[in-house]
């Protein structure tokens, strides 16, 4: 038996309205990292680690942002070892999005604060 078409635009619609949900969770997150790094000094605050941890314990979140999150709540003038791989990981994944990529591009080249240029990524952002 066919699906009528009712149930086929049901269907449609149910595909959109939870992808664009899933999509605006992660620009979320891109959008509260940005945030933290284009004013990053440093380290960042206690206020900032604990956006950080909100985005990073939220799974609802992509993987990648969740990394990026925890990573960036651990900069001490820039990211560990650690983590620097793992920012080159999610820059050759072939799942991260763009603005994961871009934000592990500019934590990855972070020392002690972005650089202009990485500062123009993140208020594009914002």
């Amino acid at each position: 038996m066919k699906p009528s078409l009712a149930k086929r635009l049901v269907a449609i619609v149910l595909v959109g309205v939870f992808s664009q949900i899933a999509l605006a969770d992660n620009a979320s997150a891109a959008k509260t990292i940005a945030g933290i790094l284009v004013s990053l000094n440093h380290f960042p605050s206690d206020a900032d680690k604990a956006a950080l941890a909100a985005v990073a314990s939220d799974e609802t979140n992509g993987r990648g942002f969740q990394l990026i999150a925890t990573a960036v709540s651990k900069i001490q003038h820039a990211a560990t070892a650690e983590d620097k791989e793992i920012m080159n990981r999610i820059i050759a994944s072939d799942r991260a999005t763009p603005a994961a990529k871009a934000l592990a591009e500019i934590v990855l080249g972070l020392s002690h604060m972005p650089s202009d240029a990485a500062k123009s990524r993140l208020q594009a952002m914002l």
